[in-house]
């Protein structure tokens, strides 16, 4: 199906990694893939809408955290996956998963602050530099990303 745009065709896949109690990565246990429903005439997409998917997921995550208790299950997320929904729904499964998130939202923290400052503040954990392909007018570029995390 369509992925960023309607020429742009593939699959999207919510993989699902396994660690012990210790960090030893186990690997994949599940990967649900899907595709998006090709737009309509008025611009619009059939099917359910993609927030849900996210929700859908992690509740599948959560079966499979009651099956393995000495398990850590870690649930990954790209932006669309920073939904309120998503969250909440956690909550009242009693998070019985981690997740790591690609944040999308400037959120407020608990302990006052906003997020994206506070994991600003934070060590590098690492680098890369590559070379950006040139799209739509644009010149290929090079981009250096560094990669920060935190538990909020």
């Amino acid at each position: 199906g369509p992925l960023s745009y309607e020429a742009q065709r593939g699959m999207f896949l919510h993989p699902t990694y396994a660690v012990t109690p210790d960090r030893e990565p186990l690997g994949v246990i599940d990967a649900w893939m899907w595709a998006r429903e090709p737009k309509d005439a008025d611009g619009n997409r059939g099917g359910i809408k993609e927030s849900v998917r996210w929700i859908e997921g992690y509740e599948r995550v959560a079966e499979q955290a009651a099956l393995l208790p000495r398990t850590r299950l870690v649930y990954v997320a790209d932006r669309e996956g920073d939904i309120a929904e998503l969250m909440a729904r956690a909550q009242e499964l009693g998070q019985p998963a981690d997740w790591l998130i690609r944040s999308q939202h400037n959120r407020n923290l608990a302990e006052g602050g906003k997020l994206w400052d506070s994991v600003d503040a934070s060590p590098v954990l690492g680098e890369i530099t590559f070379i950006l392909p040139g799209r739509a007018g644009q010149k290929a570029r090079e981009v250096k990303q560094e990669l920060r995390a935190q538990r909020v």
